[in-house]
């Protein structure tokens, strides 16, 4: 059994977003993700060739980019991505988002894989 007290999460800071990985350096099955996005010109789509992605929207309201189609997201939805496809997250204007990222994949570092196509 893990538990990770949240007053110990690291965030890093990348372009647009702060991100967390509760579960890094923890020998698991999957990993987690817990990401703070404000709103930017564009996210660079990026995919996870090794497993699907289920994004649980903890606070605020946007789109999703999911294999060329936008889809509108609040607080407590549930957003399912399949292995492999390009997706992105954009918060809408003056809105920050808090999102929760579960992958059934040990490694986060190996299952992510940035493209060069952004979206707006």
């Amino acid at each position: 059994m893990t538990v990770v007290n949240g007053a110990d999460l690291r965030f890093v800071d990348l372009p647009g977003r702060r991100a967390a990985d509760p579960l890094r350096g923890v020998e698991a099955s999957s990993s987690l993700r817990i990401v703070e996005l404000v709103r930017t010109e564009g996210r660079a789509l990026h995919r996870h060739p090794w497993s699907e992605e289920v994004i649980y929207v903890e606070a605020g309201r946007g789109r999703v980019w999911i294999d060329d189609d936008w889809y509108p997201v609040s607080t407590g939805d549930t957003v399912r991505v399949p292995a492999g496809s390009a997706h992105a997250t954009l918060p809408d204007d003056g809105v920050e988002m808090r999102l929760i990222c579960f992958f059934p994949h040990p490694d986060l570092a190996t299952n992510n894989e940035d493209t060069d196509i952004t979206v707006h």
